[in-house]
């Protein structure tokens, strides 16, 4: 019986403050993990990762940040590449954008979402790729794109909720599951980072997927007392990653990483009464699931 293939999905990268990607960590702690360069960034990853089923049906979780940018702004927000990556790797792969059938989005922060819009262009207003995709979105993480709070409001696209709207293809959940995905995946909410951070389970033979987002963007925030200065309620992240992580082992789980710079798949351990991440996989390429 054949499976659904994955594929990680390399977009545009990026390089951030490593205190604010570390929270209260101090530098000497984070630094050992991922080296910052002379301005204190560190390199992260915006990857996708797709999903081909064996009807042939392909689902996209996330898009990345995308091209979207004006030059000023790429800058500022140390995105590395002008071109739309995203779309590159999607042909490499042998699935071009215009054939996407799902995009699902844990929420709507711009390095997770923006690699919906068409590359910036001078006096060209935003413009939603992915043709045919229907596009999966929280209920409450959409409400709070429309509704931002005046600390994560420049984490927004403020076009992009209204987009997706007027594609007439929106659909917003607020419960375990998707009309539109049907079974095979499960959904998780988080709050910790945004409200209504949606994450995708995947089922499989070899244990479950859990395509991470920001709750744990990379190997690193895999260790419970690691969050990010962008996270509106670092405590209760921390809870939610305790509770998600002990399921995840006891189930044999694994978790894709959308911002790890080096490692795109890895399974949960507990070793010495901590978690960390075994077998780490740097790219997927088809791999069966």
């Amino acid at each position: 019986m054949s499976r659904r293939k994955l594929w990680s999905i390399e977009g545009n990268s990026q390089r951030l403050d490593g205190g604010a990607m570390f929270g209260n960590a101090p530098r000497a702690v984070w630094e050992r993990w991922i080296a910052p360069d002379a301005q204190n960034r560190i390199p992260l990853s915006c990857r996708a990762l797709l999903i081909v089923e064996p009807s042939g049906r392909k689902v996209l979780l996330e898009t990345g940040i995308g091209a979207f940018f004006a030059p000023k702004l790429r800058e500022r927000f140390g995105v590395e590449q002008a071109e739309h990556v995203l779309l590159a790797e999607l042909e490499r792969a042998g699935v071009p954008h215009t054939d996407i059938d799902v995009v699902v989005l844990s929420h709507l922060h711009f390095d997770h979402a923006g690699g919906l819009l068409a590359p910036f262009a001078e006096g060209s207003p935003p413009a939603l790729m992915f043709p045919k995709a229907r596009f999966v979105v929280g209920r409450v993480a959409f409400e709070r794109a429309c509704h931002p709070h005046v600390r994560d409001r420049a984490s927004f696209i403020p076009e992009l909720p209204g987009l997706l709207e007027a594609s007439a293809r929106l659909e917003l959940v607020d419960s375990a599951g998707s009309d539109v995905l049907g079974p095979g995946y499960r959904f998780h909410y988080s709050d910790g980072h945004t409200p209504g951070l949606l994450l995708t389970e995947l089922s499989g033979d070899d244990g479950p997927v859990l395509f991470a987002g920001d709750l744990i963007p990379g190997t690193a925030w895999v260790h419970l007392p690691i969050t990010m200065g962008y996270d509106r309620n670092a405590e209760l992240l921390i809870d939610e990653k305790t509770r998600l992580l002990s399921d995840l082992t006891a189930r044999g789980g694994r978790l894709f990483f959308t911002h790890d710079p080096a490692v795109a798949l890895a399974r949960v351990v507990v070793r010495d009464g901590r978690y960390s991440a075994s077998d780490a996989c740097e790219r997927l390429s088809g791999v069966e699931a």
